[in-house]
C-alpha cells in the first residue's frame, strides 16, 4: 500500500525494500522495480514475493518543524476519526474526484449497525466496535450493505481498503 494522506504518500520518500519469497529468501528491489498509484504498490513482474521492510530516505529538514507539523495532523486526526474506538481505520479508497466518507454519509448510512459493528458517527469511512463484540462477519456484512447502498444510490462502486484475510466463509468473496 502506499500510505499517505493530506497530499502527501510514504513510496516517493522509499530508497529500497526488503522482499520475502516462498524459498524464504531475501531479495532487495529498487522503487523503480514498483508500480505504484493511489493507495497501491505492487512489484512490475507477477511474483510470490512479499513485502518484508523498507528504508526511506527522508530530506534534511528542521526537527522543530516536523514536530509541530506532526502534531498538528495528530491532533486533526484526533478530531475527525474515531480513534478512540477499535477500528481497522478508513475502510474504502476514495473514488477519483469523490470521498468515499461523502458517499457513505449521503447514501444514510452513517451510525448504520449490524451486530455491533457501526458505521462510525465521526467519519463515516470507518467502521467502529463501540462494545467490541462485533464478529468480523458482522464488519464484513457492513462493509457489504455500504457497497451495495453506494452503488444502488450513486452508481460507485466502492473499493475496499481494508484487506480480510483468514478463511473464506458464507458470503465471504475473496481478496
Amino acid at each position: 500500500m502506499n500510505a499517505g494522506c493530506h497530499g502527501g504518500e510514504t513510496w516517493r520518500y522509499v530508497d529500497k525494500v526488503l522482499m520475502l519469497n516462498r524459498q524464504g529468501e531475501k531479495l532487495l528491489r529498487g522503487p523503480d522495480d514498483f508500480t505504484i498509484g493511489y493507495r497501491h504498490v505492487g512489484l512490475k513482474s507477477a511474483t510470490d514475493e512479499l513485502f518484508a521492510a523498507a528504508w526511506f530516505r527522508f530530506p534534511p529538514g528542521d526537527a522543530g518543524t516536523a514536530q509541530a507539523r506532526m502534531k498538528e495532523l495528530l491532533e486533526r486526526r484526533v478530531a475527525t476519526q474515531p480513534l478512540a474506538l477499535p477500528n481497522a481505520g478508513s475502510v474504502f479508497r476514495n473514488p477519483p474526484g469523490d470521498h468515499a466518507a461523502r458517499l457513505i454519509e449521503a447514501a444514510g448510512l452513517k451510525g448504520t449497525q449490524i451486530d455491533g459493528a457501526q458505521v462510525s458517527e465521526k467519519h463515516s469511512n470507518f467502521i467502529v466496535n463501540p462494545d467490541g463484540a462485533a464478529a468480523a462477519s458482522a464488519i464484513e456484512m457492513l462493509i457489504g450493505r455500504i457497497q451495495a447502498e453506494v452503488r444502488e444510490k450513486f452508481g460507485i462502486s466502492l473499493v475496499r481498503e481494508v484487506r480480510i484475510v483468514g478463511a473464506v466463509g458464507q458470503g465471504r468473496e475473496r481478496s
